[in-house]
């Protein structure tokens, strides 16, 4: 449909992939992603040792398992990253397949795990989640739609790209899982905004997200009782948001010192879901800063790369990707300091997790490879592609 725009910088005929990948990846990037990891594998080695202990495993069973997790996904990533938006394209056609087709078989073949929601498959030796995994398959389907669209006589790619949207919204809260759907509906309005659509549109589908979170309160009992404690004048500080808020409050700006937080005993899922909680408490606002600005550098630098991009497909979907993801970040701080009601979802690269850990390496894979040096040349031989 929309042909790609790629290279490399500079084009040398049999240049090794390795070399070539090096000089054009942003290192910055990749850079922030590794110290995210190496800060998350710290959390752990504090905020994971209670779980253990309570699971009857040795002390640092979480952290071995987030260092295998990790590896892999960081593996996956650089993999990624040297592909071709081609490549890339196709990739994300078969994830969003794989994963559309797992979403319809949950119900009959999925688990809850006593969280009163289906949303993983049991594998023995772990779990996977899918809906981890079709953020990015559906960004990327989601622009090259969009993309072509563009075309001369290019199919409706906005309309079809709203109908997949359905479909998925509509799978991800039957589950129900309202913070994946939510994250899905903002990635399909970052790249049909971008792609130049009718605000009216948009208009048209907050009005159905603001009427569906209605239905929602009004018949799910789960996400009524999160939409009251968020709304409550008073925090319970028995509950996970009266913790975190209670360690935050205790951590100051330098923290209480490592190993000396108290939230990591009371949370459940202080590893996880409040892992900035743990941050905030053990090593104050510092460190708290720090992985901000670590998120904040990823999107920015990511998307100051992809404004020079001519190519509508890598421009769509790297925005896509950029936006999901520096999201699902400010999604999970938010929740920790009570700017967004409770919802559980991880802080990418730095809170223990197997699918989430692995579908973030992927995303980002994604996002590097699109946000990789090409040569753009002249914007007359552009269009004269696209004709």
């Amino acid at each position: 449909m929309t042909d790609m725009v790629h290279g490399t910088l500079p084009a040398r005929a049999g240049d090794p992939v390795l070399p070539r990948w090096w000089r054009t990846i942003d290192k910055w990037s990749m850079g922030a992603v590794i110290a995210l990891f190496s800060i998350g594998l710290l959390l752990g080695l504090a905020a994971s040792v209670p779980l253990a202990e309570r699971n009857d495993q040795p002390a640092f069973y979480y952290v071995t398992r987030q260092l295998a997790f990790g590896g892999l996904a960081i593996i996956a990533m650089v993999l990624v990253s040297m592909m071709e938006p081609r490549q890339i394209r196709r990739l994300g056609i078969v994830l969003f397949a794989f994963t559309l087709v797992s979403l319809f078989l949950l119900p009959f073949f999925g688990t809850n795990y006593g969280k009163g929601a289906i949303r993983w498959f049991s594998i023995g030796f772990g779990s996977v989640q899918p809906s981890e995994f079709l953020k990015p398959g559906f960004i990327i389907v989601t622009a090259w739609l969009m993309a072509a669209a563009q075309d001369l006589n290019g199919p409706p790619g906005r309309a079809w790209s709203f109908g997949l949207l359905i479909i998925v919204v509509a799978l991800l809260v039957l589950q129900p899982d309202f913070g994946q759907a939510s994250l899905v509906l903002f990635g399909w309005g970052v790249v049909y905004f971008i792609s130049g659509a009718p605000m009216r549109i948009l208009l048209i589908v907050g009005g159905l997200i603001a009427a569906g979170g209605v239905v929602a309160y009004g018949s799910s009992d789960h996400f009524a009782s999160r939409i009251n404690g968020y709304l409550a004048a008073e925090i319970d500080p028995r509950t996970q948001i009266g913790y975190a808020t209670t360690a935050i409050q205790n951590g100051g700006f330098f923290g209480v010192g490592v190993g000396e937080g108290q939230v990591k005993w009371q949370l459940p899922d202080a590893h996880t879901d409040f892992i900035i909680a743990v941050a905030a408490e053990e090593y104050g606002v510092v460190l708290v800063s720090i992985i901000l600005f670590l998120y904040a550098a990823i999107l920015m630098r990511s998307l100051m790369r992809l404004t020079r991009e001519r190519d509508p497909f890598i421009r769509l979907a790297g925005s896509g990707l950029a936006c999901i993801f520096a999201v699902q970040a400010m999604v999970n701080m938010g929740v920790a300091v009570r700017l967004l009601p409770t919802k559980g979802m991880t802080l990418p690269f730095v809170s223990y997790g197997g699918s989430s850990v692995v579908a973030a390496g992927i995303t980002l894979g994604m996002l590097f490879a699109m946000t990789r040096h090409r040569p753009q040349g002249q914007i007359s031989d552009f269009f004269r592609r696209r004709v």
